[in-house]
Order: C-alpha cells, then sequence, then structure tokens
C-alpha cells in the first residue's frame, strides 16, 4: 500500500481494459477500484454487500430491477450512487466512462449471480480478458 498520493489521471492511464477494475487502495477490508466502461456489463445482484459508483469523468447509466420494477439511473461526471445489497443491476455507459467504486475486497464485479457471461469476460473474477 502506498503512504503516497495516487493521481487517479495516471492509474487510469495505465490500463485499457474495459470493464475490468484495478484497485488503487484499500480502506480497511474494502477495496477503492477504477474501472473504464463502454457499452453494456451484465446483469448481476450483491446478495451481501452494497456497490457504491463515483463517475469520474462521462456519463454511467444504472438499470434496477427493484419491487416496483425496473428503472435507469443515469449519473453524470461528479455524482455517487449506492446500488443497495441484493438489488439485480446492470451498469452502461454508451458513451464511455471512468469510474471509482468502493466494496470490501474480493468481491467479484459479476456479482454473486449474475446473466451469462460473454466469452470476453473472466468468469472468475469478471474482468475482462485481454484478447
Amino acid at each position: 500500500m502506498s503512504n503516497e498520493p495516487i493521481p487517479l489521471s495516471k492509474a487510469l492511464a495505465s490500463f485499457d481494459a474495459l470493464w475490468s477494475p484495478r484497485i488503487v487502495t484499500r480502506v480497511n477490508d474494502y477495496d477503492v477500484r477504477i474501472a473504464k466502461v463502454e457499452g453494456e456489463h451484465i446483469w448481476h445482484v450483491h446478495d451481501d454487500t452494497d456497490e457504491f459508483f463515483l463517475v469520474l469523468d462521462g456519463e454511467l447509466h444504472i438499470s434496477l430491477r427493484e419491487p416496483d420494477g425496473e428503472r435507469t439511473i443515469l449519473l453524470p461526471q461528479g455524482a455517487v450512487f449506492t446500488v443497495p445489497r441484493g438489488t439485480e443491476h446492470k451498469p452502461s455507459a454508451p458513451s464511455g466512462a471512468a469510474i471509482l467504486m468502493f466494496e470490501p475486497a474480493g468481491t467479484p464485479t459479476v456479482g454473486d449471480r449474475h446473466d451469462e457471461i460473454p466469452d470476453h469476460v473472466d468468469s472468475t473474477t469478471g474482468h475482462a480478458l485481454n484478447t
């Protein structure tokens, strides 16, 4: 763990893979992750933890399946949103975005339950495969 400031722009510039979060630091037992995203992720749910999103650049859409039906949250740059544990959700970024997430260490990107994982995604970690 670094005891120096971490420039997020430099950390984001260090990789190109989409939907493949990188841990930039830890806070207690939580990972602080950054990711570049574009297009759609998959529907998934985290049974035991909330998932926090901060949009660093671009716009993130998060579709939610709730008891009253489906809705989509639009998060512009600088906005934050927390998906409550047990809520099925699907992030997307039609024009691309850079995001920061805060969640317990080891939380899989594809959640505990999810739709079929595309071939270009590692089914263990949920990270994009470098093909």
